[in-house]
């Protein structure tokens, strides 16, 4: 698909332009997600204190739900952790439609903020666009074709 911009050929199914960052006209919609259901998120607990152990109260879990590597589980115990397709991200994301220095989430005392880095396709939480926000545990990050479930203790 062609950007109207900056005539750059991008992939089928990109919403924006990956060499300018406009969006494309007639770019298809993004698959909407769903809150996780609570009995969902209970069971996800439950599941990993059995992996992890009880999380202590400044920990949390990330938990790819849809796309590349589904299932994989990163306990976030620092302070910062970036996330992106830069081999040095603590959180790797391989895929072209996240950005090498995708976004960055942080603590604060028992606060866990996610921030966009100047990504180029966006970062979602419960499926609404933010340059900034507080996560609560249940929240869906969207992270390129990643879909993630936030799991704080």
């Amino acid at each position: 698909m062609a950007c109207e911009v900056c005539d750059f050929e991008n992939p089928a199914d990109a919403r924006f332009c990956m060499h300018c960052g406009a969006r494309l006209v007639g770019a298809p919609e993004h698959e909407a997600t769903q809150l996780i259901p609570a009995a969902e998120l209970e069971a996800a607990r439950e599941e990993l204190e059995a992996a992890f152990g009880e999380l202590p109260a400044d920990q949390a879990v990330l938990v790819v739900r849809r796309g590349p590597n589904a299932g994989t589980k990163y306990v976030v115990a620092g302070d910062r952790v970036r996330i992106g397709r830069h081999p040095d991200s603590e959180f790797f994301l391989d895929d072209v439609t996240v950005s090498r220095r995708h976004a960055e989430l942080g603590r604060d005392g028992d606060r866990f903020v996610l921030k966009d880095a100047g990504s180029l396709n966006g970062t979602y939480v419960n499926d609404e666009r933010v340059e900034s926000a507080e996560l609560t545990s249940g929240d869906e990050l969207r992270i390129g074709k990643y879909v993630i479930a936030f799991v704080h203790a």
